[in-house]
């Protein structure tokens, strides 16, 4: 009984301490406050965060709707060509809204020629199927790389507030740095916050284009195979 009375004893006075301190504060600092103390500088950290969430969600979707379903249209592609329905191979791509439709309509337009020559503009509509896949992808890497530099030169202005701050007053304290700080370490968290996203956005999109390219290429070739069988 005793040593139970000695476990609820300590208990019982945190209790009671607690209730006569009153409640405690709340510290959490709203978001918005907080990136409002990087200053000026937040804004373009702000406007690239902006432009990357958007050249992400926008390549996404637009490399996806131009994936489609390669094999798919490669079988039916095949099927008329075996059955000599070349009209119908070129109604097929045209209603297939596919960067892989329109590389082998390029070709069945160009049947008739040599085959080196139908390869080489397959090749060439590719290539420009493929720049329009990587479109802004890079501006993703630029920001990657100067999103930490803006936030490092909030650093700077940081410990520069902080150092006239204190030639100003004469003094050294909490008031005299606290804001200089602010700004250094917000506008640092966010520039690298900024980067990482670009960074991996970046990196994430060019492999999701990798294999658009790798798909892209073996549809080629099952064409150009399906043109030599016929």
């Amino acid at each position: 009984m005793s040593a139970f009375l000695l476990q609820v004893a300590p208990a019982a006075v945190d209790t009671a301490t607690t209730a006569a301190a009153g409640p405690v504060a709340d510290t959490s600092v709203p978001v918005i406050d907080l990136l409002l103390r990087g200053g000026f500088i937040m804004i373009p950290l702000v406007a690239l965060s902006i432009l990357s969430v958007y050249i992400i969600i926008e390549r996404y979707f637009t490399i996806r709707r131009a994936a489609g379903d390669p094999d798919t249209f490669m079988n039916g592609i095949r099927s008329l060509m075996v059955k000599g329905d070349l009209a119908g191979a070129k109604l097929l791509c045209a209603q297939t809204a596919s960067p892989l439709a329109r590389m082998v309509e390029k070709g069945l337009r160009r049947i008739g020629l040599p085959l080196k020559e139908i390869e080489t503009s397959v090749e060439n509509v590719g290539k420009i199927e493929i720049a329009r896949l990587e479109k802004n992808i890079s501006i993703l890497g630029i920001i990657a790389g100067i999103a930490p530099m803006i936030g490092f030169v909030g650093t700077i202005i940081g410990v520069i507030k902080i150092f006239y701050s204190i030639a100003a007053t004469k003094e050294f304290g909490i008031p005299q740095v606290a804001d200089g700080l602010y700004v250094k370490l917000v506008t640092s968290a966010t520039g690298l916050i900024v980067g990482i996203i670009a960074h991996v956005g970046y990196h994430w999109l060019s492999i999701l284009v990798e294999r658009m390219v790798f798909r892209m290429e073996n549809s080629a070739i099952e064409f150009m195979d399906i043109l030599q069988d016929n």
